[in-house]
C-alpha cells in the first residue's frame, strides 16, 4: 500500500506572511503540493527555486509555463515527466492554465495536476471543460489540486469533479470553508482524485500561521493506493 499527503495551496501570490508560510508547509511536510498563485514573472525560476528550498521540498514543474501553477514534491516522489496546458485568452482578462507531473512513489504512478481558474464565471466552464480533457487522459491515478474560483454547486466544479472523488465530501467534511481565510465563506479550493486513490483523511487548516500566510485556507489531504 501506498500513502502520500497532498497540499493544495493558494499563497496570494507570496503577498503575505512568507515565514508564516514556510512554517506551515514544514509543519504540514506534504509529499506532493499543488501552489497556486506561484511565481510567474521575473524571475521566476529562482523564485520557486526559492519557495521550494524554503518548504524543504523540490520543484517539479510549472512556474510561469503554467502560468503560476506550480507543483512541488519532496524527495521521496520522483517526477518522470511535466508539462503545462494553457487556457484560451479572453480579451481584458488573464491568462490562466494548469501544471500537470506525471510521478512516482515505488511502484505506484499517479499524475499531480494544479490548477486555478478564472474569478470570471462566463470564462470557467470552458476552462474546466478543455482541462477535463487532460484529465481523462492520464492513464494514472490523477491527484488533482485547484482554486475552483466558485462554489461546488457550480458548473466548472462539476464538470471538473465528474468522475472524481471529492476528498472533502469523501471525509464528511463538505462544510470545511476556505476562503477568504479569516473569515471562511465559500469552498472555492477543491482536492478530486481519482476513484482509486482512498481518502484517509481532508483537513483545512486555520491555525496562526494559516491566516498570516494568505488569503486562502490550505487543504491537506492523505490518501492510499492499493491494498
Amino acid at each position: 500500500m501506498t500513502s502520500i499527503r497532498v497540499l493544495s495551496y493558494n499563497i496570494h501570490s507570496s503577498k503575505d506572511d512568507l515565514d508564516a508560510l514556510a512554517r506551515l508547509v514544514r509543519d504540514i511536510a506534504p509529499d506532493v503540493m499543488m501552489i497556486q498563485e506561484a511565481p510567474r514573472r521575473f524571475r521566476w525560476r529562482q523564485k520557486c527555486a526559492d519557495l521550494a528550498r524554503s518548504f524543504d521540498l523540490v520543484v517539479a514543474g510549472g512556474g510561469l509555463p503554467a502560468l503560476g501553477n506550480l507543483i512541488l514534491t519532496n524527495l521521496r516522489v520522483r517526477a518522470r515527466e511535466s508539462w503545462a496546458v494553457r487556457f484560451p485568452l479572453t480579451p481584458g482578462r488573464h491568462l490562466r492554465g494548469a501544471q500537470f507531473v506525471r510521478c512516482t512513489v515505488g511502484r505506484t504512478a499517479f499524475v499531480a495536476v494544479g490548477s486555478h481558474l478564472s474569478t470570471d464565471a462566463s470564462e470557467r466552464p470552458a476552462q474546466a471543460t478543455l482541462l477535463k480533457k487532460h484529465l481523462i487522459e492520464a492513464d494514472e491515478p490523477v491527484i488533482f489540486g485547484a482554486d475552483i474560483n466558485e462554489n461546488s454547486g457550480g458548473a466548472a466544479w462539476r464538470t471538473l469533479a465528474d468522475g472524481l472523488v471529492d476528498a472533502a465530501v469523501a471525509a464528511g467534511a463538505e462544510d470545511r470553508l476556505t476562503f477568504p481565510a479569516a473569515a471562511p465563506q465559500d469552498r472555492i479550493d477543491a482536492v478530486l482524485v481519482d476513484p482509486r486513490w482512498t481518502v484517509t483523511r481532508y483537513d483545512v487548516v486555520s491555525s496562526p500561521d494559516a491566516l498570516a500566510a494568505s488569503d486562502h485556507l490550505p487543504l491537506v489531504v492523505d490518501l492510499t493506493f492499493g491494498g
